[in-house]
């Protein structure tokens, strides 16, 4: 079988609610690139919290941070390094129009460094991955660089009204998504950017085609990933938005969902059982 992109979005997709890979998923996918299939992470994490799951897979290709702000290879500098960030005139004028919401917290990141407008420990401790500097105070004086992305926490009931002012005001500057539990959070990246972009550079890279890219997601920031992909695959867990528009719709996160598609899709271990059979 000619080689496929296999592309996984972390939470609620590769990783389980405890936020580990399971077993099962983690021997499937070890499987697949051992039968010369290349797997990748698309996420909106940053990478200093991805890396130890890029890591454990033993990944060796390009991966996709801030939903496509930032796309590098860790381990091989022919690559070159995607970096889009947000115009700090911008960022400054969301951060004032924002004093008109109830909002909890802003968070503005330049790769490891944290800018939080509000000093909140349980927020800011699933930003703390790999021990970035963390700044707290009013953002619109710290902030002194156009930053990778921009996070506004606030409550259910203002998620909606602060994605709608964006929308109005700037759409043609920035693009804007939505986090899911245990946090509301609204992340804020350049306009035209997500997860797809950065898979499309890296399939041509590689030289896989559109058609044979099988992508895994479970959120809002994952709809151009399973829209674009040969093969976009839904989690049982994922959003009914997500679900409309997946090819398939897998078992949850919970539940391997993703070795059961990959096996049955692209036949793993079949070959080596052939040929056994045949000796």
């Amino acid at each position: 079988m000619k080689p496929h992109l296999i592309v996984l979005d972390l939470d609620g997709t590769l990783l389980t609610d405890e936020k580990v890979i399971s077993p099962k998923t983690e021997e499937t996918l070890q499987l697949a690139a051992s039968e010369g299939h290349y797997v990748m992470i698309a996420t909106g994490r940053p990478y200093r919290a991805s890396e130890v799951y890029y890591r454990q897979l033993g990944l060796t290709t390009p991966i996709v941070n801030f939903n496509g702000a930032f796309v590098h290879h860790p381990s091989d500098t022919s690559w070159k390094t995607i970096h889009e960030t947000i115009a700090l005139p911008i960022v400054n004028e969301v951060v004032e129009a924002m004093q008109q919401f109830p909002v909890e917290n802003i968070v503005a990141e330049v790769m490891d460094d944290v800018y939080a407008q509000y000093h909140d420990e349980r927020f800011l401790d699933i930003l703390s991955f790999g021990n970035p500097r963390i700044t707290e105070g009013d953002i619109r004086r710290s902030l002194k660089t156009d930053p990778t992305s921009l996070l506004i926490q606030a409550n259910e009931q203002t998620v909606d009204p602060i994605r709608q002012h964006l929308e109005d005001i700037h759409a043609e500057v920035i693009d804007h998504r939505r986090w899911g539990a245990p946090f509301n959070i609204v992340e804020i990246v350049r306009h035209g950017l997500n997860k797809a972009v950065g898979i499309d550079a890296v399939s041509k890279w590689l030289n896989v085609p559109q058609d044979r890219i099988i992508a895994f997601g479970d959120e809002d920031n994952d709809l151009e990933m399973i829209d674009y992909a040969g093969v976009g695959v839904a989690m049982g867990n994922a959003i009914d938005r997500l679900k409309t528009i997946a090819d398939e719709v897998t078992d949850s996160n919970n539940e391997d969902g993703i070795s059961h598609i990959l096996k049955d899709r692209l036949s793993l271990g079949k070959v080596k059982l052939k040929t056994n059979s045949s000796n």
